[in-house]
Order: structure tokens, then sequence, then C-alpha cells
């Protein structure tokens, strides 16, 4: 009986050690490079925001990145009238699921859920969107080495070129983009950079607010020390 409990135990261990390794490349971090942030907004509005919408993000965060209301509305603001509105798209869910199969999700904590065991979202998302392939088995002719099977198309295609999967297992590029590849690499970090700034607007405000803590709790502990030897001197 003991024998039987331990192999249930062990059973998630050993089938998840069986599987393959999902490699992630590592996304650079751009979440202190507001000129990036600012192009991965322009991406994301022109390339993504036609099917998937940020419904809990609001085109006014985009001030804190370094845009003006004006910019805004000049540049950006083409699903909503204000630039305090949230960045909806027009497209119904109804009309989405009868046309994809699936409505497409809203992006606006995609790199927050796309975090696992492998690794963090935004080295997700940068791998996903650069392993596109040709698949022509595929409804849509295209498929992915981080999301098998994928039922979107490859909405960069024109950028990045055409991959397709050699017989060694990894992807060629036989059709060059109107980007280097290099070039198409650094897009998609602003892209991803803006992904993961949705997911958390406050996330630089949060940190350094949080070293401001620390300092303040060092400095206390330096009198709280002072005040107990102090205190307790005539004990000791």
């Amino acid at each position: 009986m003991k024998k039987i409990f331990t192999a249930l135990l062990l059973a998630p261990i050993l089938a998840f050690a069986g599987g393959a390794e999902l490699h992630l490349d590592r996304a650079p971090d751009r979440s202190n490079d507001k000129a990036a942030l600012q192009n991965g907004a322009k991406i994301f509005v022109n390339y993504c925001l036609n099917c998937h919408s940020a419904s809990y993000m609001r085109y006014g965060r985009l001030k804190d990145i370094g845009l003006t209301d004006q910019q805004i509305k000049d540049n950006l603001l083409f699903t909503a009238d204000k630039v305090g509105e949230p960045m909806r798209i027009a497209m119904r869910r109804a009309d989405a699921r009868a046309w994809f199969g699936a409505a497409p999700p809203d992006l606006t904590v995609i790199a927050r859920a796309r975090s696992s065991e492998f690794g963090s979202g935004a080295d997700w998302l940068y791998t996903y969107l650069r392993t596109f392939y040709r698949d022509e088995e595929r409804p849509t002719g295209w498929n992915n080495v981080v999301f098998e099977n994928v039922g979107m198309p490859h909405v960069l295609w024109e950028l990045q070129g055409d991959q397709v999967m050699g017989e060694d297992h990894k992807l060629k590029l036989v059709r060059p983009g109107q980007l280097t590849p290099q070039k198409y690499d650094d897009m998609v970090a602003d892209l991803v950079g803006f992904l993961q700034y949705m997911g958390e607007p406050a996330a630089n405000t949060r940190k350094s607010l949080g070293w401001i803590v620390l300092i303040f709790l060092g400095v206390l502990l330096v009198f709280a020390y002072a005040l107990k030897r102090n205190y307790w001197k005539d004990i000791h």
C-alpha cells in the first residue's frame, strides 16, 4: 500500500519530467525605456487592437510613458472618442466566435497571465511572436513553436517574412520581410514591453516606492537600535 501511495504521489512529477521542456528566449527589458514603450503602443494599436481589446487599460495611461493628449488623439485614438476611454474594439464577441471559432482574448494582463514555471510572461510573448512558421495543414496557414496549433494567424508576417520548420526542427527564414531579423526582434521587444506595461502601469512607481520604504526602514532600524541600547544600558 505504501508503494502504491508513493507511486501516485510521484506520478505528476515524473510525467512533467518526461515531457518536452519549453525553451523561451529572454525578452529585453523595456520597462524604463519610454521611447520603446511608445513604439510598442503604436505597434499594438496598429496590429493588435483590431481584434484584441485591452479593455482594462485606458488611453489616458499612455501619458505615463511620455505621450501628450494631443499625440494620443492624433496617432493612437482609433477605437474611442476620448483619451479617458478604455482601449476597446468594435468587434462583438459573438461575431468573433462566429468568424474565428473563439473570441480573441483581451490583452490587458496577457503578460502576467502567461507567466509560468518556464519563464516570465514577457519571455513567453517575446518567443511566441518570433516563432510563427508556415504550416499548410492549419486553417490559417500558420503554426507556432510555443503555441502548437495556434488559431491566430501571423499578423506581423509582412514585417518578419516567412519562416518554415526544417527537418532539423529549427526555424528557417525562406522569404525576408520588410525588417531585418534584428530590427524585427527589436520591434517585438518594444511590443512585449508595452504589453507588460499594460498589465501593471504603476510597476515602476511601486518599485521606486519600495526602495524608499526599505531605506526608511533601514534608518528607523538604526534609531530603534540606539534607543534599545540607551534604554537597557543600566541593566546590562
